[in-house]
């Protein structure tokens, strides 16, 4: 029996604007110093001309969307991989991203769920999109 009450086209949203101190915390955490992240000066000579957020730290924020949905569900669920993901635009400090998160396909046999994410700034720009895969306990 699937411990699945989700249908495809379900959704949750989560939006966050990103700070300095969560690039120097996630730098900390996972050791990724690059100067991308955290050099002012080294950035204003790329076409980026200032310092971009990890771009994983992007799927990291994506987990909390993820979250608000397994919410919905009464079984317990793990998180059972990401897939596909790819970063086409860069976050800064300051920017607002807002994580869509909507299931597009139901393994009930398996007890999975795979759902797409989409991950916007406050211009609607997209800038980090995936699929991750939810296993239900």
């Amino acid at each position: 029996m699937s411990k699945i009450s989700f249908h495809p086209g379900q959704s949750a949203v989560f939006s966050k604007t990103i700070s300095e101190s969560d690039i120097y915390l996630f730098a900390g955490i996972t050791g990724d110093f690059s100067p991308n992240h955290i050099d002012a000066e080294y950035m204003k000579r790329t076409h980026y001309k200032k310092r971009i957020a990890h771009g994983v730290l992007s799927i990291g924020i994506s987990s909390t969307a993820s979250t608000k949905f397994a919410e919905m569900s009464t079984s317990p669920c793990v998180s059972y991989g990401y897939d596909k993901i790819r970063f086409l635009k860069p976050i800064f400090i300051g920017d607002t991203i807002t994580v869509t998160y909507t299931c597009f396909e139901v393994d009930y046999e398996n007890n999975k769920t795979f759902s797409e994410i989409e991950i916007t700034n406050q211009n609607g720009e997209l800038c980090t999109v995936g699929t991750h895969i939810l296993k239900f306990l």
